[in-house]
Formats: structure tokens, sequence, C-alpha cells
């Protein structure tokens, strides 16, 4: 058997990005996390609901992602669960994503977290804000696909 997939079970997903945003590019970036951290995060103890990240001072910050303190944890439980989180990434691809979040309407939104080769990952996409007209086609796009999906299955089964 071979490993699975990092995608196959984010540990944290932020299902809201695809709503509010249409996201164009996404790049993956470590993440800098302290004390027992991970271990909460392992267990799936983390939430990237209001979360977002900004670039100063030439690096990137993730805001507002809540990573509960680990329930057997020690003195190294961070005090804060939303402190900013740095992330890893190299110094072209923090000028690239500057530029890009520098054009009118765009921000960088969290999409997932996940562990890959044993290190937390955070996938991060650039995203341009959608309009209340935009979500609504979405919305209709979304369920008429689903329709389809429902009529296909009901036919499949009437012919067998």
């Amino acid at each position: 058997m071979g490993k699975k997939d990092q995608f196959d079970k984010p540990l944290a997903q932020n299902k809201k990005a695809s709503h509010d945003y249409f996201i164009e590019e996404a790049i993956e970036a470590g993440m800098v996390l302290t004390g027992t951290e991970i271990k909460s995060l392992r267990t799936g103890r983390a939430t990237l609901g209001d979360a977002f990240a900004t670039i100063r001072n030439g690096e990137m910050f993730l805001h507002n992602m809540h990573i509960s303190p680990f329930a057997q944890g020690n003195r190294s439980n961070p005090d804060d669960p939303t402190r900013a989180r740095k992330l890893l990434l190299h110094k072209a691809q923090i000028t690239k994503m500057l530029g890009s979040v520098k054009r009118d309407g765009y921000t960088l939104v969290p999409l997932r977290v996940y562990i890959k080769n044993g290190f937390a990952k955070c996938l991060i996409g650039l995203g341009k804000g959608k309009k209340q007209y935009d979500k609504r086609e979405s919305d209709a796009k979304r369920d008429s696909q689903r329709d389809i999906q429902r009529i296909l299955r009901e036919k499949q089964k009437v012919s067998r």
C-alpha cells in the first residue's frame, strides 16, 4: 500500500473560501508552530473560519487561525490560540504574492491545513472577492449540477 495523498484528509479546511472568493492561484507554505500546537493540529482541533494571511516586512503571517490548546499539554501550550503564525515561503514567492495582493480586490486566503512528510503545511490561495450576484450564480450552478447527478443516478437504477 502506498502513502495517502496529503489532500485526502485535510486537518482544517476553509469551506467558505470558494463561496466568498474566486481562487486564482494557490501556494503551499510551511507553518511555524510552538509547543504542543502540532499535537493539537494532528487531532484536528483547528479552524480556519475567519483566518487570513498578511505580508509584513517581507514575511507572511497567518492571522485568526484557531488551534485549541492540547488537552494533555503542559506549560509549553501557547497562551493565545489565535496568535499570528509565521508562514515559511521563498522570498520570490512572497514578492510575487505581494505584487498580486496590491492589485484591487485581491487577498490571501488560507484554504486548508494538512500534514506532509511530517510537517504542517497551509495551502494559501490568492482570491478576488465575489459580489453577491456571483455567489447566487455559483449556488445556482452547483444546485443544477446536483440535480443532474441525481437524475442520472435514478436512471441508472431503473435500467438495472
